[in-house]
């Protein structure tokens, strides 16, 4: 798109704003208030926030313009809109994480690292957005804030557990988003709305406080270009004392990125050895992977050798998600949503024997994708296997996944790579035919994000999606 000074500021990318920002084409208040009128616009019918303070977007747009007219913009993202997924602290503001069961009425001192960098880098909040009750399934509605729907097709899930977060996105309600991923949570909504998503390497983006999930558990950028993503992982990978697991900052920046798949030999699995998928999003998926043959990549059909880890990984979840509820009154427990409740149940049953049997079977995996990676730089598989499904729905009614009483059973691209911490992306890559996105998945060795995000920027630039906006725009 071109041409900012005549274009929708809601419509403009974070990259696009900052440039217009620089020339003075544009005011980060005029930037605030147009993403403003557009949460006030869709989002009733979307319900992607649980949180919007017009006064805190104006009062950070503000600053940032004087800023910006001094000509001392603070950072990276100086007066770009960000939501942040509810699951996030945001100091001064509750973050209520989808449940009834803990009160707003607290005192609210901290900022979560990633939000303290976007802070610190003059970024606008734009609100907060719905999650699942703590963040647990892979759809979006909850017991507090209710059903969060896709702007593709409202009656249709947005994903989850970050489905708000995407549907911002997908809906111009904010150029850039906080998502975090435990197993699959910003790839599954990237993949159901059009827009793209990284889940970074592990401690890649530090996390306060740790998640009950544990090391499953993964902070990253969520946005309509690979080139944004790039610029919100500079900011949100800054050191922060409080992750004890946090990698050292990276060695250098993410952006600008160069794209470009000359000499990679890449992997190619369309079904990971034990994944069925839904004929229309193989289609498009095996159209992306020739792209990627076609842009100078070696491309091998090959499967990585494991077979699926979902008995462990649930192990894993399961016992996270009671360790998330112990605390609460049997009144509180019985007012959480029933599927949480069940697997929290099922997850306080689990010994210590088993939870480190799950843990010696995720090992293995990482030493399995270890090897595989000494010969292919990435890995290519769909995101997801079927489409955006009933909103309604905890799982499709028909098609792969059909029947499954939990989320685990339609998601089987994404966990596994949560097990092994590797960095992970979702590139839109087409549409089905009742035009319902559809998403690739590039996965790369530990501590290449910088490979997976210049890959998904070389299938970008061949195949833009950007401009394809949904019906509900």
């Amino acid at each position: 798109m071109t041409g900012t000074e005549s274009a929708d500021p809601a419509e403009l990318t974070a990259t696009e704003l900052l440039a217009a920002y620089r020339t003075g084409a544009l005011s980060p208040v005029e930037a605030a208030e147009a993403v403003l009128a557009r949460i006030a616009r869709v989002d009733p019918e979307l319900n992607a926030f649980c949180l919007v303070d017009p006064e805190w977007t104006l009062g950070a747009a503000r600053a940032s313009a004087e800023r910006w007219r001094r000509g001392e913009p603070a950072g990276l993202l100086d007066g770009v809109p960000v939501s942040i997924k509810d699951v996030l602290l945001t100091r001064d503001r509750p973050t209520l994480r989808g449940s009834r069961s803990i009160s707003p009425e607290q005192a609210w001192p901290d900022d979560a690292p990633s939000v303290a960098r976007l802070y610190e880098h003059g970024a606008v909040p734009a609100g907060k957005t719905t999650t699942p009750e703590f963040a647990w399934k892979g759809v979006t509605d909850s017991p507090l804030t209710g059903i969060t729907r896709n702007p593709w097709d409202p009656s249709r899930t947005p994903g989850g557990s970050s489905g708000g977060a995407a549907a911002a996105v997908a809906a111009g309600m904010a150029p850039l988003a906080l998502g975090t991923d435990g197993g699959g949570s910003v790839r599954i909504p990237a993949s159901f709305t059009g827009t793209f998503a990284l889940k970074p390497t592990y401690g890649r983006v530090p996390h306060f406080p740790a998640s009950p999930f544990g090391t499953l558990a993964h902070v990253g950028p969520m946005t309509r270009t690979v080139e944004d993503a790039a610029l919100l992982m500079d900011v949100i990978c800054g050191f922060d004392s409080r992750d004890w697991s946090a990698l050292a900052p990276p060695h250098a920046p993410f952006s600008p990125l160069t794209g470009g798949l000359d000499g990679l030999v890449v992997g190619y699995s369309p079904t990971l050895g034990f994944a069925s998928v839904d004929p229309e999003v193989a289609a498009p998926v095996e159209a992306a992977v020739e792209a990627f043959a076609a842009l100078g990549a070696k491309v091998e059909r090959v499967d990585p050798g494991f077979a699926d880890p979902v008995a462990e990984f649930e192990v894993l979840w399961f016992a996270g998600a009671a360790k998330v509820v112990q605390h609460l009154t049997e009144a509180e427990r019985a007012a959480l949503d029933p599927g949480l409740r069940e697997v929290c149940d099922i997850g306080a049953g689990y010994s210590a024997s088993d939870y480190l049997d799950a843990t010696a079977r995720r090992m293995e995996l990482g030493r399995i994708m270890g090897r595989f990676h000494e010969r292919y730089d990435l890995l290519l598989t769909p995101t997801m296997p079927i489409a955006a499904f009933d909103a309604e729905r905890v799982a499709p009614a028909a098609g792969a996944g059909a029947g499954k009483s939990r989320w685990t059973g339609w998601t089987p691209f994404t966990y596994p790579f949560n097990m092994t911490q590797q960095p992970a992306a979702s590139v839109p890559c087409g549409f089905t035919a009742e035009g319902l996105p559809v998403g690739l998945q590039v996965v790369g060795p530990r501590h290449a994000d910088a490979l997976v995000l210049n890959a998904c920027l070389a299938y970008e630039r061949a195949h833009p999606w950007r401009d394809r906006r949904p019906p509900l725009l």
